[in-house]
């Protein structure tokens, strides 16, 4: 035998190229961390066997473990020697900080620069011996298995037969049996099912434990103040990486034949594009990842789903306008030569613009209709229902993986509640905890008021700026119109180029792309502005600090992304006044008016830009540019043969996820959401592009989590958390815009009135519409300002989109009663189509219960099964003592009132 006892200096001192034969530290005593004096323990040696000590020279450097072949590496840290004045203070911080990971009861292994494919990065691997893993699975309230499940799996449906090319083998979906759980205690090991203490917590258990100590583990006190946490010692530049190893290369298994392979299997059934038809492995994705990762591709194949639905009828939609486009009397009216080529428009601007014939929008308007006809009412409402479906039935799949991944009696305070160690370090002042009794760190109201108010200050000056962005591209709109007018005047066609591009449409399109461009610049700035602010306020605990980061990105996107939205669905042509009489922006620029086909097109525009744009730019952030980054970093490591380059080196070139990492698909995807359930009433192809991208997305996100980012550390969550409740104001306000854009944006309200009440044509009641929709303005009435420079035909009337009445009427051009009909038609429409469909989705959300009956009942029987295993357990053990000491009256005692507990339960 060996004894092998830690040196403080051994692990940085680099004089081996070898390194040390044994760096470790066993610990079964070591103290549970407080909440705020971080890691303690006593420092004990561990003998090791001859034979484990292996020269690693002769062993593989893709191995993930230590060089005795035998311990697991669990995590790696790296750092860089920098010779500068800080290096001297690194390394103090890193010996202080190792040696107390080894208190701990941790084990370190250091590999020496000399060894590293650069020559100049250290990498210290971590191991958590079997005593440190029970020590902290009982803090983190770790639930391990103690039975096989022998309840009856749900009868398959005939119809699953249909769905099996679909589907994954029975190994990868379910890599493991499914068995009863409870909280681990170190003190009834023998009650769970341990085979074999080396894999009996998984490797994602084993980086979450050592994750939690590297948190918590201090490093010494700088300026009066105890220092501890892995995060402050990256930030601070003392440590370079710190990550968990994957357990193999993706594109190959590994050599070592107890490996389970799950990263070969991850990339071969999951991660590459050619199975996107294939379903998802969740269960292996928690296995490897853990339930955080989990349930976020658990939700985003669901919604992937979902959309399918709402993608066939959308598109049905836009056949319907497609085939019906020749019916469509109002474009018929506009592109007749007899009608719109004698109808005389008012220039769309002053001085500049001249008057324009009707049917020079021809095809513009027959497009329009694509988008503006019955089916859009239709689509509206079905989208409010099909949101409440897609929300609900998500509750139910949610309370399915709750069950199925042991997280239904997962209690937040285990883990998200926990005192943040950012908090512990910064918060100075104790005070008692009424419940606990202890004393634990709080920060002063006043301090807190301060911070909010410079946080509250901050995101609603970056609102403004995203405001003042918007209304610069409105003044774009304004002062570039009459410049397209005069381009296209000075072509060969007269107002338009090829018969569709008009000055209204390409003023619309490229303030559509100039606006995204001002979106994607705002992003990057202020999600730097956002951590920055979030991390100032000190949230106490990892739940606020998500929730509060949560709230201020998505109000920042929710206005940087859907604001130039709003505006065109509801602010642009509805204040534009008429001619001689005209509203001015500023009192310099006259308002834009919306296209002769009306506001709708340009809204589905705006909205085609915005959302394609977004995906296909975020697409190319999430894949190539960590491709590129990753190519880039192991150029040349990339072709050393494999006992060149180490697992952890290998890890360590790749991109990491960070903790955040989560959080930007979340909200990739919920602005994606709004944009399909928001303004989908003007794009019914919304569900389809969205349907596409996500099928894309699914494959890019676990390609790049598979093979482009170092292994996250596996973290909890039993369900998406605040982006629900994001998801449920989501989708009321959805109905309310829909509503909104049917009665004031499309024209379906203006022609279902003339249909109705002002036909002129019984036989044909809508032929006439066009002429009826437009009213007259005489010349003369022009001020000097707004009077066209040009009127080579000396035209005497000119038309405009409105309902007033003409020139000579006793009221010129007053609002006619029509208008006011129209008004109370539009506003009757939204306050009947918001109670039709709000009643509908409560009815809906109240009949279909958030947990199906059986899984209730298969928690019932899970619970009552895992009592029973447990009482017999104790009462076992009991009666054990009593035989060993009959003496013991009060012994006796314990094991009847223990029998009575379990027939009381089952009774019960």
């Amino acid at each position: 035998m060996i004894i092998s006892q830690f040196s403080p200096t051994s692990s940085h001192q680099g004089e081996d190229s070898n390194g040390p034969l044994c760096e470790t530290i066993s610990n079964t005593e070591s103290e549970l961390p407080s909440n705020s004096e971080g890691l303690s323990s006593t420092e004990t040696t561990l003998l090791i066997p001859d034979h484990q000590v292996i020269n690693k020279r002769h062993q593989s450097k893709d191995s993930v473990f230590f060089r005795d072949g035998v311990r697991r590496i669990d995590f790696v840290l790296s750092y860089v020697d920098d010779p500068n004045k800080e290096e001297e203070k690194k390394t103090e911080r890193r010996r202080e900080f190792e040696k107390n990971l080894q208190k701990a009861g941790l084990e370190l292994e250091t590999e020496d620069k000399k060894e590293s494919e650069d020559g100049k990065t250290y990498f210290v691997k971590i191991h958590a011996p079997w005593e440190v893993l029970i020590t902290y699975a009982e803090v983190l309230n770790i639930k391990v298995p103690i039975k096989e499940n022998d309840i009856p799996s749900t009868v398959e449906y005939p119809l699953d037969c249909m769905l099996k090319p679909f589907r994954l083998p029975e190994k990868v979906m379910h890599p493991e049996p499914d068995y009863f759980t409870a909280p681990f205690s170190k003190s009834r090991q023998e009650l769970y099912l341990i085979d074999n203490e080396s894999t009996f917590f998984s490797p994602s258990m084993r980086n979450r434990i050592v994750y939690y100590i590297l948190t918590r583990c201090p490093y010494g006190t700088e300026e009066g103040k105890k220092k501890f946490g892995i995060k402050r010692l990256l930030n601070n530049g003392t440590y370079t990486a710190a990550y968990p190893l994957h357990d193999c290369q993706y594109w190959k298994k590994a050599n070592d034949p107890n490996c389970d392979n799950e990263r070969y299997t991850l990339y071969m059934e999951w991660a590459r594009f050619l199975r996107f038809y294939k379903e998802q492995p969740l269960d292996l994705i928690r296995k490897y990842y853990g339930e955080k990762i989990g349930i976020y591709f658990a939700w985003l194949g669901f919604y992937t789903e979902m959309l399918f639905f709402a993608a066939v009828v959308g598109l049905i939609c836009f056949l319907y306008g497609w085939f019906t486009m020749d019916e469509n009397m109002s474009s018929k009216e506009i592109c007749a030569a007899a009608i719109g080529g004698e109808i005389i428009m008012c220039p769309l601007c002053d001085r500049k613009c001249e008057y324009w014939k009707l049917n020079t929008t021809c095809e513009s308007s027959e497009y329009s209709h694509l988008f503006d006809n019955v089916a859009t009412l239709f689509f509206a409402i079905f989208m409010g229902i099909w949101v409440t479906l897609f929300l609900e039935f998500w509750k139910r799949r949610q309370a399915r993986l709750k069950y199925e991944w042991d997280l239904v009696d997962f209690e937040e305070e285990q883990q998200q509640l926990q005192l943040r160690p950012e908090y512990e370090a910064k918060c100075t002042h104790k005070k008692k905890n009424p419940v606990t009794q202890e004393m634990e760190p709080y920060l002063p109201l006043t301090s807190q008021a301060v911070r909010f108010c410079i946080s509250g200050t901050t995101v609603l000056f970056w609102i403004s700026l995203i405001i003042a962005s918007m209304i610069a591209v409105i003044v774009y709109r304004l002062a570039v119109y009459a410049a397209f007018a005069s381009i296209m005047e000075n072509t060969q066609a007269p107002h338009s180029i090829s018969g569709l591009l008009t000055p209204q449409l390409a003023t619309s399109v490229t303030a559509s792309c100039l606006n995204f461009v001002i979106i994607m610049i705002l992003n990057f700035l202020y999600e730097k502005i956002a951590v920055w602010i979030t991390d100032m306020e000190i949230p106490r605990t990892h739940l606020e600090y998500e929730n509060r980061l949560t709230m201020k990105m998505f109000l920042f996107q929710f206005v940087n992304y859907y604001s130039s939205c709003f505006y065109v669905a509801f602010f642009k042509g509805k204040f534009v006044g008429y001619p001689g009489n005209y509203t001015y922006m500023f009192s310099s620029w006259r308002n834009e008016e919306c296209d002769p086909a009306g506001c709708l097109i340009e809204l589905t525009t705006q909205l085609t830009i915005v959302m394609a744009g977004k995906q296909i730019w975020g697409n190319i952030q999430e894949a190539i540019v960590p491709w590129i980054w990753n190519w880039w970093g192991r150029r040349k490591a990339r072709c050393n043969p494999e006992n060149l380059y180490s697992r952890w080196e290998q890890d360590h070139d790749l991109q990491s996820f960070g903790v955040l990492g989560l959080f930007y698909e979340y909200l990739e995807m919920v602005i994606q959401f709004g944009f399909i359930t928001l303004f989908v009433a003007s794009f019914p192809l919304a569900p389809l592009l969205a349907l596409m991208n996500n099928v894309l997305e699914i494959r890019v996100d676990s390609w790049k989590l598979t093979t482009q980012f170092r292994r996250p550390v596996a973290a909890k969550a039993h369900s998406i958390g605040v982006w629900q409740e994001i998801l449920n104001g989501m989708a009321i306000l959805s109905v309310v815009t829909n509503a909104f854009i049917v009665a004031f944006t499309s024209d379906m309200i203006p022609r279902l009135v003339y249909y109705y009440a002002y036909f002129t044509n019984e036989d044909s009641p809508m032929s006439g519409y066009i002429n009826n929709s437009l009213s007259v303005f005489q010349v003369s009435d022009f001020l000097e300002g707004n009077k066209p420079e040009k009127n080579p035909e000396n035209f005497l009337t000119c038309r405009y989109r409105d309902y007033r009445y003409p020139p000579g009427h006793g009221r010129k051009y007053d609002h006619t009663m029509q208008f006011w009909h129209i008004l109370a038609a539009k506003m009757a429409f939204i306050i009947i189509m918001e109670h039709i469909v709000f009643i509908v989705k409560f009815f809906v959300a109240w009949m279909i219960p958030d947990v199906p009956a059986e899984v209730k009942a298969r928690i019932k029987r899970e619970k009552f099964l895992t009592q029973k295993i447990l009482h017999e357990y104790e009462l076992n053990k009991l009666k054990q003592k009593l035989c060993e000491c009959k003496t013991y009256e009060n012994m006796e005692k314990e094991v009847i009132a223990t029998e009575g507990k379990v027939e009381l339960s089952q009774a019960m």
